[in-house]
């Protein structure tokens, strides 16, 4: 195993021990808000996301989330949810980071991922030599996109 596997291995572990945006979202007044609950009946694994989108701005005001499963699927979602709280997206940089992720992810390994785009999520490209697992890394980011659908629902 390489440094940085082992970096990577390191920084998925932290997160699924010490989630960042774990918990009820707290809405400001006037932000529009979605929830979205997944389910991966694969491993049983679920998620509770809910965002607060400002609607003048379409940044993401808040993020946060309830769920159980294995430690690829919490640290996934931990790392979603300092990637939004830390470079404030809005609505549409988030869909980017989605589809990045989503392209990582599925490329069993090839290609090199947009660091820039996705920060410290480079670190489950691994997960994608691990066909079963694909779900429990995607499991965050798929309810995101359904959330994101909604406030663009309400903005319309």
């Amino acid at each position: 195993m390489s440094a940085l596997d082992g970096l990577y291995q390191e920084l998925i572990l932290d997160h699924s021990k010490r989630p960042v945006g774990k918990g009820a979202l707290e809405a400001p007044d006037g932000a529009l808000t979605a929830s979205h609950h997944e389910f991966n009946p694969s491993c049983g694994d679920e998620i509770d996301l809910a965002i607060a989108v400002d609607p003048a701005t379409g940044r993401i005001e808040r993020l946060a989330w309830e769920g159980q499963g294995c430690s690829i699927s919490m640290a996934s979602a931990s790392i979603l949810s300092q990637l939004v709280r830390d470079e404030q997206l809005t609505t549409e940089e988030a869909q980017l980071r989605i589809a990045a992720f989503r392209e990582m992810i599925q490329a069993r390994g090839e290609g090199e991922p947009d660091e820039e785009l996705l920060g410290d999520a480079v670190a489950l490209q691994g997960v994608a030599k691990f066909v079963m697992r694909v779900k429990c890394a995607m499991l965050g980011w798929v309810a995101l996109e359904a959330d994101l659908r909604q406030v663009e629902g309400q903005r319309a």
